[in-house]
């Protein structure tokens, strides 16, 4: 069996990958130091409901279906705890088997502070984002560095990395011509926020451990993503993921969805016309995993686009109206000052056919998806808090 280590593997992305590598068959193991719900906790954020522990998690995932999710609870922007999961010194917090699995054929990296707004709250959290997010790809890149060439490095970067170009986006590069010779270089960054700012070094980190050491490298460009279920949660109600609807930690369509279904207008931020990719959660999975399957090679930095289709601001909110309205909320759209600094209207054409040409199978974002994270949302209604909603952080 291939050993996946899977790096913030308690978070809304990681647990769920974590689910489906294991049910694939694949030697899981997920380290987290609880960044995100200690934040969560911190500032007074909405969870649309309880998540157990990881440990807990990991225990409810081997009772349902007998495979085994190692975990460990460490703290990645300390370099010894790093290491430790590449040369033999790991300690799980829990394991049916505690025998060192050896060295990962994949590392899945989603160990960092994930929210743009979060990182523009004070200088103290701009701080936090920078130290953690550059800290940990620097410590993986590193430990890879010295104890496992061979090891594929998929790394989540983000859309917002390139911001929104007057000219239409590439999958991670660019061919220029200039006085007459012509090269090929990383596509222009022009980052939003000091958290989109962390992962363009990121990226650029990476890029010198491809030209400097030869290692393997994948980096998902990837846009918000939206949705709760997957087939693997499906299994239990405990094993559903982390859901955020707040501004700093909620996805768009999960805090629309949010919103609409406890009468709180949905919060437009002036004209609308922000345009970005979106991807369903179950999307994310698959180009990971088919991300594994077709690694890049050695002294290779490849970049794919991990988005499925765009839309604006006001497409999505005018969806989640119609489809809120059918279900019997009254559902009211509300322009508000935008809180950011960005353009509100904008050319926006990136492309992003490389993850289907090597086998991922879109799903989109129809009214029958929407009914459904609906459906799901309204469940939990009387545990949605209007007040944690929308806090006006500004930049």
């Amino acid at each position: 069996m291939k050993h996946v280590l899977i790096l913030g593997g308690d978070g809304y992305l990681g647990w769920p990958t974590a689910m489906y590598f294991s049910n694939l068959g694949y030697q899981v193991t997920v380290v987290d130091n609880y960044f995100r719900r200690n934040a969560c906790t911190e500032l007074d954020t909405g969870m649309l409901y309880s998540v157990p522990t990881l440990i807990e998690r990991a225990k409810i995932w081997h009772e349902q279906t007998g495979r085994e999710i190692k975990v460990v609870i460490a703290d990645l922007a300390q370099p010894e705890a790093m290491r430790r999961l590449f040369d033999g010194g790991v300690k799980y917090q829990w394991a049916v088997n505690e025998e060192f699995t050896g060295i990962p054929e994949t590392v899945v990296h989603y160990a960092e502070q994930p929210s743009a707004p979060y990182s523009l709250m004070d200088y103290q959290h701009a701080d936090i984002t920078l130290v953690n997010n550059l800290r940990v790809t620097n410590n993986l890149l590193w430990a890879i560095r010295d104890y496992a060439r061979d090891t594929h490095l998929i790394k989540l970067g983000t859309m917002g990395e390139y911001g929104t170009p007057n000219i239409d986006i590439e999958e991670g590069w660019l061919e220029v011509e200039h006085k007459g010779r012509k090269d090929t270089f990383l596509y222009p960054r022009q980052a939003g926020s000091l958290y989109h700012t962390t992962k363009v070094m990121d990226t650029d980190l990476m890029w010198f451990g491809v030209r400097m050491w030869d290692l393997k490298v994948t980096d998902l460009m990837q846009g918000p993503v939206y949705g709760i279920e997957t087939e693997e949660s499906a299994i239990d109600d405990r094993l559903k993921t982390i859901f955020n609807y707040d501004e700093i930690f909620g996805t768009i369509v999960n805090r629309f969805v949010t919103q609409a279904v406890v009468g709180y207008p949905l919060t437009v931020y002036g004209g609308g016309g922000q345009t970005r990719g979106y991807l369903n959660i179950r999307d994310t999975l698959q180009c990971v995993h088919v991300s594994e399957q077709n690694p890049a090679q050695k002294g290779e930095l490849r970049i794919f686009n991990q988005i499925m289709e765009t839309f604006s601001v006001n497409e999505l909110a005018e969806l989640t109206q119609k489809v809120g309205n059918r279900r019997g909320h009254q559902v009211e759209i509300k322009s508000i000052p935008n809180p950011r600094k960005e353009a509100e209207e904008h050319y926006y054409n990136p492309t992003y056919q490389g993850l289907q040409d090597i086998g991922v199978k879109p799903h989109y974002l129809t009214e029958e998806v929407m009914d459904r994270l609906f459906e799901v949302v309204e469940q939990y209604r009387e545990n949605i808090r209007k007040d944690v909603i929308f806090k006006g952080i500004k930049w």
